[in-house]
């Protein structure tokens, strides 16, 4: 077994200890641009479409069906409020892959790969139009992402086309674990989403929050959307719960919640940018099973999450998850051995969320009560760009009509379900301890993970 860079330079424990000393657990996004408050649902209303949710899912599907048609009546029913949870948790890299890589897409739609490239640039293309149309404040930088190697064996896993060594890859950004590179979009998370409902609003969606839903009833040639003070009765109902127990008992095992830590420093002076040479401003990941993702924000933090990803027995969606200072310890620890020229910087705020994972890490998409209801879930991380993708699929599938979204086998077929607990707890952690030994010998996958991948089954870190 070989010792990862994390583990080769690590910084004093008491540099850990004093750059986490003052944070706060809370989201920098939300703390940063909190949500306006909007009044609960109360009695019954009617709606040509209903939407449960308002994440990004939920918004960019309102704002697509008033941009289809205006003068369809549109109700958003959200359980707390406006993009608090993955929506307003993420790290804010707006993703052009719909299928969560090209490896992935290559493994497991080969003959769509090219279509579904071509139909994530386009998303993304217009999810960039959509914030210049409506003049949305919410730190948009099409920036690309870096994707670096930090340990030998994985210097061969970049395409050698575009691939950078070592000099040319800290000479983008200086890190000494950089050893090759291989060369999206960011955005402000809580911003995003504040400014997705501002749209919506003003394309007449009605957005009724802390209003949770308990269940959907037929209801004649519709559906009604049923909470504890009221109801929608609508025609249609888009379902974007996210990483929450679906409505649908066909779902309830197509994803589990996997919970990922992050860290944001207080704002860097201009020394200590100069210090990293981060003067593109890219986003940045690296190659390794248990992977981080770091970014700068407008102000110049510098958001540092991932390697962790913890999935705890049960399934379920707690807030005391959130607060695992062995996870944070552990992302400080490897903040400063990527970034040691940054010893004396502290961070602000530390959080976690929950995210929906799915057996084929991206989304997947049907219908149910007669086409009446559809839904998406299942983004496995990258729902920040695809979520507006979703959107149009889900108002693609309820016109009943094919398009060139719905014909997509990706879009036709359903990923194979976790198993229920106890077998989906020790099949997981059995996975993520595979995962880490691969980190540690020098990425060679075992025989779960090799069969795992032949099944087209998997946790993604």
């Amino acid at each position: 077994m070989h010792t990862t860079a994390f583990e080769r330079h690590p910084p004093a424990e008491g540099i850990i200890t004093r750059s986490l000393a003052s944070s706060v657990a809370l989201p920098f996004w939300t703390d940063d641009a909190p949500p306006v408050h909007r009044e609960p649902l109360v009695g019954t209303r009617t709606a040509d479409l209903a939407i449960v949710g308002a994440g990004y899912t939920g918004l960019w599907t309102a704002i697509r069906a008033k941009e289809r048609d205006p003068e369809r009546s549109v109700v958003v029913v959200e359980a707390k409020r406006v993009g608090w949870a993955a929506s307003g948790r993420n790290g804010g890299f707006v993703e052009a892959s719909l299928t969560h890589g090209e490896e992935n897409g290559q493994r497991r739609w080969p003959e769509e790969l090219e279509q579904l490239n071509r139909l994530g640039d386009e998303n993304l293309d217009a999810i960039e139009a959509t914030v210049a149309r409506y003049g949305m404040k919410c730190d948009f930088e099409r920036t690309g992402t870096l994707t670096v190697a930090i340990e030998p064996h994985q210097i061969e896993w970049l395409d050698e086309e575009g691939r950078m060594d070592a000099t040319a890859a800290r000479a983008e950004v200086n890190s000494p674990t950089y050893l090759a590179a291989h060369s999206t979009a960011l955005v402000h998370p809580a911003r995003l989403a504040n400014e997705l409902a501002r749209v919506a609003r003003e394309l007449g969606v009605d957005i009724l929050e802390h209003s949770p839903v308990r269940r959907l009833e037929s209801s004649g040639a519709g559906v009604d959307v049923v909470t504890d003070a009221g109801r929608v009765h609508a025609q249609h109902v888009a379902l974007a719960t996210n990483v929450f127990p679906s409505l649908l008992k066909r779902n309830r095992l197509m994803t589990v919640p996997v919970y990922d830590y992050v860290l944001m420093t207080r704002p860097l002076t201009d020394a200590e940018l100069a210090s990293i040479c981060w003067t593109n401003r890219q986003g940045l990941a690296d190659l390794a099973n248990q992977f981080h993702y770091y970014r700068l924000s407008a102000d110049n933090r510098i958001l540092f999450g991932g390697y962790d990803a913890v999935y705890f027995a049960g399934g379920r969606v707690r807030s005391q998850y959130e607060e695992r200072q062995e996870s944070f310890r552990k992302l400080a620890s490897h903040f400063f051995t990527t970034f040691p020229q940054l010893e004396g910087v502290d961070f602000t705020h530390r959080w976690a969320g929950a995210i929906d994972t799915s057996t084929r890490f991206c989304a997947f998409f049907g219908t149910a009560r007669g086409g009446r209801v559809s839904y998406a879930a299942g983004f496995t991380g990258l729902g920040v760009g695809a979520s507006r993708f979703a959107g149009d699929v889900m108002l693609d599938l309820l016109s009943g009509e094919s398009t060139e979204r719905t014909t997509l086998r990706m879009v036709r077929e359903r990923p194979l379900p976790f198993p229920p607990e106890p077998a989906a707890s020790i099949g997981i952690n059995l996975t993520r301890m595979s995962l880490d030994r691969a980190d540690h010998n020098l990425g060679k996958r075992n025989l779960l993970l090799k069969t795992l991948d032949a099944l087209g089954l998997g946790f993604d870190s």
